[in-house]
């Protein structure tokens, strides 16, 4: 039994997405859910010919993990037990498809294989996306006003796990020709592992491997793309291997962010060396986060998938292991030797690598959520 996993930020892109599955793969059966106010869910389930299903549920808890627990995973159980050989899965509008998959993963009972899954978006505003710095509720995607995400970090999200991104230009919206094509050049530079499938090229996909798809959406996992790329957009990486100096980091935090699409990396930060700091800046949203001990200050390794130990084996250090800083900026016009300037001025010098870390100056004013 073959999945299909869609996921959008809207339901046009969406839509536009169902029509070029279903006519690229017509014998597969197509399960549609939408999260409504109130907790109510709407599930749609079409076959080769016609509507087989229409049925609406009202959740005792309406948020987006309930609605993939309690109706998409047995909806898709019934489809598959009943010998279906493949289902197309089309997400609410702003549901991670890395919950879904984990979620189908542990939940269902019936053998069944991830063939694919897909982020459908219109590129041409891609980047207004990235930018917005409303949340996906004030946006009107979805109808939780407790989400705090931004539909950039949705977004990011999607292309870090999807192993395919469809362009669905929704019919109703205008396409901007230029805008469109600034848009396919930046998720070429945002996700170089995804198969990029537009129009009637829906067939054209990637191939799901749900480890390393997991792998490179971990706080602090860094990704580029293999070659320099032939558009507007480029990928700055650098790596310090001494710890950084929390005030002065602060201090060129604002200039290392500016125009960047994407911030993301590890930092070694001196005020707290044992914690390994995730760095993660979408648009206009730039924030840190303590995930844990770094390797080396673990005294029993953790299990973890091979793409999360291939990211720390490309670091390691004969003296400090795996801690240092790791930084990548995906953005327009950026400045390689500036972005590797400032990141420098940041490391301890000489003097302070001597001194007792209580010596040094503490202003790690930094928001970390754990």
């Amino acid at each position: 039994m073959l999945l299909t996993v869609v996921s959008s930020l809207d339901v046009l892109c969406r839509q536009r997405a169902c029509e070029m599955l279903a006519a690229a793969h017509p014998e597969a059966m197509l399960v549609v859910h939408d999260l409504l106010d109130d907790g109510v869910v709407v599930r749609r389930v079409f076959g080769p010919n016609a509507p087989v299903d229409r049925e609406e549920t009202r959740l005792e808890h309406g948020c987006l993990s309930c609605t993939v627990r309690l109706d998409v995973i047995p909806t898709v159980e019934r489809l598959l037990a009943r010998g279906e050989e493949h289902v197309i899965i089309a997400l609410p509008p702003a549901v991670p498809a890395a919950a879904a998959v984990s979620a189908l993963k542990q939940g269902l009972t019936s053998q069944f294989t991830v063939r694919s899954v897909m982020l459908a978006c219109a590129p041409d505003s891609l980047e207004d996306h990235i930018w917005d710095h409303h949340t996906l509720f004030e946006s009107g995607f979805t109808p939780t006003p407790e989400d705090q995400r931004t539909p950039g970090e949705f977004l990011i999200g999607e292309l870090a796990f999807s192993d395919t991104v469809l362009l669905a230009d929704p019919l109703l919206v205008p396409v901007n020709p230029d805008q469109r094509a600034r848009g396919v050049q930046l998720l070429d530079e945002l996700a170089p592992h995804a198969r990029i499938a537009d129009g009637a090229d829906a067939e054209r996909r990637g191939s799901h491997n749900y480890a390393e798809a997991m792998g490179r959406t971990i706080a602090g996992s860094v990704r580029t793309p293999a070659q320099a790329p032939a558009s507007p957009f480029v990928t700055v990486t650098q790596r310090v291997q001494r710890p950084l100096h929390a005030e002065r980091f602060r201090d060129a935090l604002a200039r290392l962010a500016e125009g960047c699409c994407w911030l993301r990396g590890r930092l070694w930060i001196a005020t707290a060396p044992d914690c390994r700091i995730a760095i993660q800046g979408i648009g206009p949203r730039v924030w840190l986060e303590n995930t844990g001990p770094w390797l080396a200050d673990q005294t029993a390794q953790p299990q973890s998938s091979g793409a999360t130990d291939r990211d720390t084996s490309l670091d390691l250090h004969s003296g400090h292991g795996d801690r240092g800083t790791v930084i990548a900026a995906t953005g327009e016009h950026l400045d390689p030797a500036e972005f590797a300037r400032l990141l420098e001025d940041c490391q301890l010098t000489d003097a302070e690598m001597d001194a007792r870390p209580a010596d040094l100056p503490d202003p790690f004013e930094f928001t970390l959520t754990s």
